[in-house]
């Protein structure tokens, strides 16, 4: 019971995902997701205390696999810059492949829910903010980076580059990719910064 309890609640937060990702589509209430899984509010109550715990479940998913990765690339990669490189592409392909989690990521598909989503969301952008902090600390310790570099000054560009660019592809209904020219603008964001 408990493996179906599971299924049912990542069904429910996959299902909450796919409609995120309709950007001018219905707004999503617990009524429209339940209508989508052909159940009623109540077998959602079941599983979730409300829709903000079902946001908490997707913030959770995004924190998990975004966190799982840089670690990943941080214990594999022995270059501070390649380590630095690797979150930003990270960042941006994440975007790329999960459309709805964007939409919580910039916090639009937060307007109206409770204020703790949007905290937590911010909290969650000080946290990547803070990886790449890290990977600019250790790629000036190998001397790849110069060490005259604003490392906060550096991180916080680097993560509002990518809220930005997060930000262009949702608002253009997922159009523009946040991908697109990444290789000459991460030349261009580290212009100066590399030693």
């Amino acid at each position: 019971m408990a493996e179906k309890t599971g299924e049912r609640r990542h069904q429910i937060l996959q299902t909450l995902a796919q409609m995120l990702e309709q950007p001018a589509g219905e707004k999503v209430t617990t009524a429209a997701l339940a209508a989508r899984l052909s159940v009623s509010e109540a077998a959602l109550y079941r599983h979730f205390k409300g829709k903000a715990e079902m946001f908490e479940g997707l913030i959770e998913f995004i924190e998990q696999t975004l966190f799982a990765l840089i670690n990943r690339i941080t214990g594999e990669e022995k270059s501070g810059l390649r380590q630095l490189e690797g979150i930003m592409t990270v960042l941006l392909g994440f975007a790329q492949k999960n459309r709805g989690m964007t939409r919580v990521l910039i916090g639009d598909a937060l307007v109206n829910e409770d204020d703790r989503l949007q905290s937590r969301i911010n909290q969650l952008h000080d946290r990547l903010e803070a990886a790449l902090k890290q990977a600019l600390r250790f790629g000036v310790s190998q001397k790849e980076i110069a060490p005259e570099v604003d490392i906060t000054a550096q991180a916080n560009l680097l993560m509002s580059f990518v809220t930005g660019r997060w930000h262009q592809f949702a608002k253009s209904g997922f159009k523009r990719d946040p991908a697109e020219l990444w290789a000459k603008q991460w030349r261009l964001l580290m212009e100066g910064v590399i030693a």
